[in-house]
């Protein structure tokens, strides 16, 4: 079962409709509501990062068994947020977060908190530096790994990341890493 938005959404790129009157999408050229071929790009969550299934849906978060456009899903993150973002935003500066007494790009580190994945592919946006290297280090041997030749540099940056990771995960806490 699926159910769509008020707004006409294309389901491959998911562009809305500014008009009730269009028909077909301004940016793929698909019409409105209809799949989108085998070999199209399809359209990715902004909050959660997921992309959309080959029909340009995904399951709904609030409706269990229902299938909504990427517009719906959206819109559905304001009663099933990913993480506390308005906490996390407090930590930015510019385009890069402060965790402690190091910096890494915000985006990178909130991709990697919400899906707990640090990006490494063709177009790696990560510097090198050290909470990009923790959050490697969590995401391979875990929260408390015993590495030859570890040094004291990542431990810190690594409990920094996990204390990150702790609060944005529990929007309630008043734990907080300064």
């Amino acid at each position: 079962m699926t159910i769509s938005s008020p707004a006409l959404v294309c389901l491959q790129c998911g562009t809305t409709a500014n008009r009730a009157t269009v028909q077909m999408c301004r940016r793929c050229g698909l019409r409105f509501g209809e799949a989108p071929p085998p070999s199209a790009r399809l359209a990715t969550c902004p909050v959660c990062y997921r992309e959309t299934d080959a029909d340009g849906r995904l399951a709904s978060l609030s409706r269990p068994g229902l299938r909504v456009d990427i517009a719906s899903h959206v819109d559905e993150h304001e009663r099933f947020p990913v993480g506390d973002d308005s906490w996390l935003e407090t930590l930015r500066v510019h385009d890069r977060i402060r965790i402690g007494r190091w910096s890494a790009p915000y985006d990178l580190v909130r991709r990697y908190l919400v899906t707990g994945i640090v990006d490494a592919g063709r177009n790696r946006l990560a510097l090198h530096n050290s909470i990009v290297t923790a959050m490697t280090q969590i995401q391979r041997w875990g929260s408390d790994p015993t590495i030859l030749g570890d040094q004291e540099e990542w431990r810190a940056a690594r409990e920094a990341v996990e204390a990150l990771m702790a609060r944005f995960h529990a929007p309630g806490s008043v734990r907080r890493t300064e």
